[in-house]
């Protein structure tokens, strides 16, 4: 497998691990995130989009919802973009 090769696949299974979460609301989170943007993503921003779907969905969804502050070691700059874009899906 090439290097382009290795990194469609990855992206496409993040699309996939993005859409089936365990909770609904997060799969209506992150799944069109993954859709709209993983196509763009280099390897940093896929390890970014990674590490913050490796969080459990129950924390993760107060963090969007801003029912409570991410802890230290989660990237809020990624976050937030998630956030934003969710934002921005929902006012149209």
């Amino acid at each position: 497998m090439t290097a382009g090769e290795d990194i469609a696949m990855r992206r496409k299974k993040l699309r996939y691990r993005a859409w089936h979460r365990g909770t609904k609301e997060m799969d209506l989170i992150l799944g069109p995130y993954a859709d709209a943007h993983t196509e763009g993503m280099d390897a940093a921003r896929l390890d970014r989009l990674e590490a913050l779907m490796s969080e459990e969905d129950p924390p993760l969804l107060t963090w969007v919802m801003g029912q409570a502050e991410p802890p230290a070691h989660v990237d809020r700059a990624f976050l937030d973009e998630v956030i934003a874009d969710h934002s921005a899906r929902l006012a149209k």
